[in-house]
């Protein structure tokens, strides 16, 4: 069975923490040397973060692991009460829904990419615009502003950002429809433009399914992660400092 990335970086950080301190068990026993629990705690976290380099996971990952042991630590010693970390769970859970299946984090976009979007929509009529993953559907309202004439959807498997963007549509008295569940559930030959902000692990198997599902003159968005060995048919700078936008054109 595959494991997740999620359950791997768990498994790094007992690991890690298991062999760091039977390490300094022995040591201390043989030798009478010991360190302070902050050094314990760094030297968990850089061994946690060399791990998931050498498991070629991505960089962010390796923060992650550097900075957990310590984050834990202090958050033990602040005595808050369970109570706080049951609420702090439920709430990442309904945000990160299934982050650890699909290997795909929230990434909120910029607002600059609205107006490049907006004019790439000038080839359809009517256009039928798709974000897959939508987040807090910042992206989709703005456009919908930009070019009022299309049709604009959204879809997230995450709960929270879900009804967040639900409850935004019906104070905006938005036209923006927003679903609820995995793109893979969808027809993608219904959209003239399909956008993501995924991860590097979900773009293969993304393309795949977008070069048998899209038809012929549409259009697949992704901002900053490529399709591996597809070459894009378009790239666009949106800022100097910030990702590209990539357009591949079925």
């Amino acid at each position: 069975m595959k494991l997740s990335i999620g359950v791997k970086s768990l498994l790094v950080q007992v690991l890690t923490f298991v062999v760091c301190f039977s390490c300094l068990v022995v040591v201390n026993r043989n030798f009478g040397f010991a360190v302070s629990p902050t050094v314990f705690l760094l030297i968990c976290g850089t061994l946690a973060a060399g791990i998931s380099y050498l498991l070629k996971c991505d960089w962010w990952w390796g923060v992650i692991q550097f900075v957990f042991p310590s984050f834990v630590y202090v958050a033990y010693q602040q005595n808050i009460p369970p109570v706080i970390y049951l609420i702090a769970l439920v709430i990442c859970a309904l945000v990160f829904w299934s982050t650890y299946r699909t290997q795909v984090p929230y990434y909120p976009s910029r607002a600059s990419l609205a107006a490049p979007i907006a004019k790439l929509l000038d080839e359809f009529q009517h256009p039928r615009f798709i974000d897959l993953g939508s987040g807090l559907g910042g992206l989709l309202f703005r456009l919908e502003k930009l070019r009022e004439d299309g049709r604009y959807f959204g879809i997230e498997i995450a709960p929270l950002p879900y009804w967040y963007c639900q409850c935004r549509r019906f104070y905006r008295q938005s036209n923006v429809k927003f679903l609820f569940g995995s793109y893979f559930s969808l027809d993608l030959n219904d959209f003239d433009v399909v956008f993501c902000y995924l991860s590097p692990a979900a773009m293969p198997e993304l393309w795949e399914k977008a070069s048998v599902e899209m038809k012929k003159g549409s259009l697949l968005l992704s901002y900053e992660f490529i399709i591996p060995d597809v070459a894009p048919s378009f790239v666009l700078e949106i800022d100097s400092d910030g990702p590209s936008l990539y357009g591949w054109r079925i």
